[in-house]
C-alpha cells in the first residue's frame, strides 16, 4: 500500500518539476522570440490621406521615407538594449480628416500594431485627437501642422511634444501684410467655431486696435457651412475692405465664390488655412485664386537645411519635384522636419524604452529645415512663418511670392510687392 503512495509522490514530483522546466523554456523562448522580431523600429503616423484636408496630407509617407533612406541603407539607429542597428519602420494610418478616426488610428497603433513612437500632423482635427491618445497610453509622440494655441489647449502634456507657430505669430503676419497696401482697415472675419477658428478670433480682437484697424465679425458658425449670405451682406454694409477667412479648402471655396457673385470682392483677401497648396489654389477656377494671400510655413527659398540630409530647403525641393513630378507645397517642410526630430531623439535616447525616449524628446535642441526645435517646460517648440501671395506663375500654374518675412528674415523677399485683388478699386 506504500510503494503506490510513494509512486503517486514521485509521480506529482515529476511533473511539477516538468511544468516549471516547460515555463522556464517557454520564458527564455519568449524573450528570444521578442528580440528575433524586433527587426526594426516602428513609427506610427496619423495624417488626414482622405477627406477636406487630404491636401495636407498628400506626399505621406513618400517624404518621410525619403528623409530616412541613407539611414536605412546604413543599417538604421543603434539601440543598445539589442546591441544593433534597427532601420526604421514607418506605418501610416489616415485620420480621414475626422478628429473620431484619428483617435481611433492613433489606438490601433498603440495597442495592436505595437508602434515605439506616435506621430501626427495636419491641423489640430488630427494632432489633438493623436496627443489625447498618446497620453492616455503613456507613449513617446512627436506632433507638427497644428496652430500652437489649439493643441495647447489639450494639455498638459507628459508625452506629447509638439512644434509649430503660434496664432499670436500669425495674426502678425497678415497684419504686417495687410499694412502694405492702402485700404479703409476694415476687415470681415470668416472663422468657423473650431479651435482654429476661435484662436485666431480671440487674438484679431486683442490686436487689431493697436495696429488702427477695425475688426467686422459675424461670429462663429459651424463648419461646412453651405450658406454665406447673411455674413457677405453684414461686410457689405460694413465697407469692408480686408476679409480673413481660418477654413478647410472647401469651405473657403464655397465662401470666396459667394462672395464673388454676390459682390463683394475685397482689397485683400486672405485665407488661412485653405490656400497653403497650389491645387486648392487652382481647384477655385475661373482665376479666382489671383493675388489671394495667405500664411506660409516653409518655402523652397528658406535658408534653413536639413540636419539628415544637409539638403537646403531648395534641393529638398527640388528632390520632391524629382521624385514625384509634383510642385513643392508648404507641408514639405515640416513633414521632413518631424522625421529630422524623431531620427535624433533615437539616435540620443539608444533605446526603445519609453521614458528614454521620452527623456530624449525633451532634450531635443536641433536646427531642421523649418528652423530651431527646442522644447520648452509646456513641451512646445516654436516656430515661425512668413506671408505670401498667389500669382500666376512661369514654371508652375501657381506660384507664391513671399510679401513679409519680419518673423523669419532668413526667407527672402520676392521681387513683385504686394497686389491688391483683381477687380477691387485700389
Amino acid at each position: 500500500m506504500g510503494k503506490p503512495k510513494m509512486d503517486r509522490l514521485t509521480t506529482m514530483i515529476f511533473i511539477v518539476a516538468l511544468a516549471a522546466m516547460i515555463a522556464l523554456a517557454g520564458c527564455g523562448k519568449s524573450t528570444g522570440s521578442v528580440e528575433a522580431r524586433k527587426d526594426y523600429i516602428l513609427i506610427g503616423r496619423v495624417n488626414p490621406v482622405t477627406g477636406p484636408l487630404a491636401s495636407f496630407g498628400a506626399g505621406t509617407p513618400q517624404i518621410e521615407e525619403k528623409a530616412i533612406e541613407a539611414i536605412n541603407k546604413e543599417g538604421g539607429i543603434y539601440i543598445a538594449e539589442y546591441g544593433k542597428k534597427l532601420p526604421i519602420k514607418i506605418i501610416v494610418a489616415d485620420s480621414e480628416s475626422s478628429p473620431t478616426k484619428a483617435a481611433e488610428a492613433a489606438n490601433k497603433l498603440i495597442l495592436q500594431d505595437k508602434v515605439d513612437i506616435l506621430m501626427a500632423a495636419h491641423t489640430p482635427d488630427t494632432v489633438n485627437p493623436v496627443a489625447a491618445a498618446a497620453e492616455r497610453h503613456k507613449i513617446p509622440c512627436i506632433t507638427v501642422d497644428a496652430l500652437s494655441d489649439a493643441w495647447l489647449s489639450g494639455g498638459p502634456y507628459a508625452w506629447t511634444y509638439h512644434a509649430f507657430w503660434k496664432v499670436n505669430t500669425l495674426v502678425d503676419v497678415y497684419l504686417d501684410m495687410w499694412d502694405q497696401l492702402a485700404t479703409n482697415k476694415k476687415i470681415g472675419l470668416i472663422a468657423p467655431n473650431d479651435p482654429d477658428g476661435i484662436a485666431i478670433t480671440d487674438t484679431l480682437k486683442k490686436k487689431v486696435q493697436a495696429r488702427g484697424y477695425t475688426l467686422v465679425d459675424p461670429g462663429r458658425f459651424p463648419p461646412n457651412t453651405k450658406d454665406y449670405t447673411a455674413m457677405i451682406n453684414q461686410f457689405k454694409q460694413a465697407d469692408v475692405d480686408i476679409v480673413l477667412a481660418m477654413q478647410i479648402p472647401p469651405d473657403f471655396a464655397t465662401a470666396w465664390k459667394q462672395m464673388q457673385q454676390q459682390g463683394l470682392v475685397p482689397k485683400i483677401m486672405s485665407a488661412a488655412k485653405a490656400i497653403l497648396f497650389p491645387a486648392d489654389v487652382a481647384a477655385l477656377g475661373d482665376n479666382l485664386g489671383e493675388n489671394l494671400t495667405t500664411e506660409v510655413w516653409w518655402s523652397p527659398m528658406s535658408g534653413n537645411k536639413s540636419s539628415l540630409t544637409g539638403q537646403s530647403s531648395q534641393e529638398l525641393a527640388a528632390t520632391w519635384t524629382e521624385l514625384t513630378g509634383k510642385q513643392p507645397m508648404a507641408t514639405l517642410g515640416y513633414k521632413h522636419a518631424s522625421m529630422e526630430i524623431v531620427v535624433d531623439v533615437l539616435k540620443r535616447a539608444q533605446s526603445l524604452e519609453r521614458n528614454k525616449i521620452r527623456e530624449a524628446i525633451k532634450a531635443t535642441n536641433i536646427d531642421t529645415v523649418v528652423g530651431h526645435v527646442q522644447y520648452n517646460d509646456r513641451n512646445l517648440a516654436e516656430t515661425f512663418v512668413v506671408g505670401g501671395q498667389w500669382v500666376k506663375g512661369k514654371t508652375w500654374p501657381w506660384e507664391m511670392n513671399i510679401v513679409n518675412n519680419k518673423k523669419m528674415t532668413i526667407v527672402p523677399l520676392s521681387p513683385a510687392p504686394m497686389q491688391y485683388i483683381p477687380g477691387s478699386q485700389p
